[in-house]
């Protein structure tokens, strides 16, 4: 066994300090109930980097930084080292070209919550914990039982009759005991503390359980390391002359959606603790959002509150972040968003449902509705001018979409074909593409003239998202030329910015041009245009588009509105 590592309990509150000896839920002095861990930091920082650069990268890399003692307790099936991904597309259409998406889908079960459950249940095996109660809204549930199972733990679920039929099942299907409440969120712990408390049973605390703070720091460490080496020149706004930079990168904006508070709280506390090592360069603001039916954190801080007024009806379809009573949470969070910048934003559940279909149709992600509410979050900061163009933006992609909820799609997401009636064409292939072609009689032809292949990418797929459009692109102006001569599209979407022959030149050739004068375009430009520049295009095209100004469903409302 390795030699026992120096760990501490504190009280937030009376600043109480004792070893790492004994399960604790209250502070013995004053009964405070907002505990954090401490280590021995300044031992750590020298060697930390070279320490963890020769482990595997999950969450158990960092074991230097968590509260367990003994690597035999340690219960882990993958959990952490997810991606960081580079939202390109997103970023293109927001003129924001450093949005980073920690891709939390890729855990055993699907969400963030397999690092919590990792390490809580590691700390139950080491305390010798056998049976243990926990509340949910889905995914902690599920990732708890995976992890009780793996620890031979008997684990009693709580969640809300809320909680879709599937995720329920699959909570059971690990041996859980589930329970199923007809109340809210709220409620539901308070059914699951009497349960635990009558039975003398363990209880899950979440937030107030150190272990699950410490579990969501990993994060932070995470992307410090991986952030980085993905910036074009990642220390340039952070060095000092004639000073060696931390050889980690931290965010300007961290992002996600917030119920209790838990993950925000626990990534703040791991970035913190690398700045206080000097091993980051910062400590990024936090953004906290929370669904417009159930915000007691946005709203209270919208009033200047200091303790959050709770909110006892939710009224948001996003389940898993109808939290009430933030308590304690709301209150810490509060205090680093005013000391480090910040804030808290209430979104709808359209904007959030919306937000989904613009990741997966965009950068390709699919994401859980409160991933969702994350990414509306962003937009809506954009928009108000909160995050700069030159900000480094990272947003918790929390969980996957299983399975992708009935009310995303509506009715017609899907259209059927009859395969038997297109065998017995001549020849067969023939009539299968006959009748594939025919799903659909109002295909418009748009044609792209861009010469940034990364822009006419995310042009195409807007466009491909309504899967309505015959596509044509052309790389320069003067094959843009060419081929509305020949192709005679419905609508071109021309940049003005080429090489050679430009976007002006290309609109002054097809309005001179008789049989091509009445062709509709729609400009999209990054450039600022001047005033004689700006009367070029007066009465010549449809609509001016700013890039970098715009979210997909804009630009298809702009050209559904043309093509009418």
């Amino acid at each position: 066994m390795p030699k026992p590592k120096q760990i501490w309990i504190e009280c937030s509150d009376c600043y109480y300090l004792e070893p790492l000896k004994r399960p604790l839920f209250a502070c013995p002095s004053c009964g405070g109930e907002w505990l954090d861990v401490r280590y021995d930091y300044e031992a750590l920082k020298d060697r930390l980097p070279d320490l963890i650069a020769r482990r595997p990268f999950n969450l158990w890399r960092y074991w230097d930084l968590l509260p367990l003692q003994n690597p035999a307790n340690i219960l882990s099936m993958g959990e952490g080292g997810t991606p960081l991904l580079h939202a390109t597309n997103l970023g293109m259409m927001l003129g924001r070209s450093h949005i980073f998406v920690k891709d939390e889908r890729q855990g055993p079960t699907g969400s963030f919550k397999d690092r919590q459950a990792s390490l809580a249940i590691s700390v139950m095996k080491e305390q010798g914990i056998t049976e243990a109660v926990v509340a949910s809204t889905g995914n902690v549930a599920i990732s708890y039982s995976a992890y009780s199972a793996l620890a031979g733990i008997k684990l009693w679920a709580f969640l809300t009759s809320s909680v879709p039929a599937d995720k329920m099942r699959e909570v059971a299907l690990y041996g859980t005991q589930v329970i199923k409440v007809t109340g809210t969120y709220d409620q539901t712990k308070k059914v699951a503390a009497d349960f635990a408390q009558h039975k003398g049973l363990h209880l899950d605390r979440g937030l107030k359980s150190f272990s699950a703070k410490e579990s969501m720091k990993t994060v932070a460490f995470e992307v410090a390391e991986q952030l980085g080496p993905m910036l074009k020149d990642p220390h340039a706004r952070c060095a000092e002359p004639g000073k060696q930079p931390p050889p980690w990168r931290a965010p300007d904006w961290y992002i996600q959606a917030v119920s209790g508070g838990l993950g925000p709280a626990g990534v703040y506390k791991g970035f913190k603790e690398l700045y206080d090592m000097g091993l980051a360069d910062r400590i990024p603001k936090l953004a906290c959002i929370q669904a417009s039916g159930c915000a007691p954190m946005a709203h209270s801080f919208k009033q200047g509150l200091e303790i959050a007024e709770p909110v006892t009806n939710p009224q948001t379809l996003i389940t898993t972040v109808a939290t009430g009573y933030p308590g304690l949470a709301y209150t810490f969070l509060r205090q680093i968003v005013l000391k480090h910048g910040g804030t808290f934003e209430a979104v709808s559940d359209d904007e959030a449902f919306r937000a989904m279909h613009i990741m997966a149709k965009m950068d390709g992600i699919s994401m859980e509705p409160a991933a969702g509410l994350a990414f509306a979050g962003l937009f809506k900061m954009i928009s108000s001018g909160a995050i700069r163009p030159d900000d480094v933006v990272l947003v918790n992609c929390s969980g996957h979409t299983f399975p992708v909820e009935k009310h995303l799609l509506g009715d017609t997401w899907m259209q059927s074909l009859d395969a038997r009636d297109a065998e017995m064409a001549e020849p067969p292939e023939e009539g299968l593409l006959t009748s594939l072609d025919s799903l659909d009689t109002r295909i418009q032809r748009i044609a792209i003239i861009e010469d940034d292949p990364d822009a006419r990418r995310l042009l195409r797929r807007v466009l491909q998202a309504r899967g309505e459009y015959q596509i044509l692109e052309a790389e320069s102006g003067r094959a843009g030329i060419e081929l509305v001569r020949q192709e005679r599209p419905d609508l071109v979407l021309l940049d003005l910015m080429m090489p050679e022959v430009d976007g002006f030149e290309v609109l002054e050739t097809i309005r001179a041009d008789d049989s091509l004068r009445n062709t509709r375009i729609i400009v999209i430009t990054a450039k600022s245009l001047t005033p004689g520049e700006r009367r070029r295009l007066s009465g010549r095209i449809e609509i001016l588009l700013q890039k970098g100004s715009f979210l997909d469903d804009d630009l298809l409302e702009e050209i559904l509105a043309t093509l009418q």
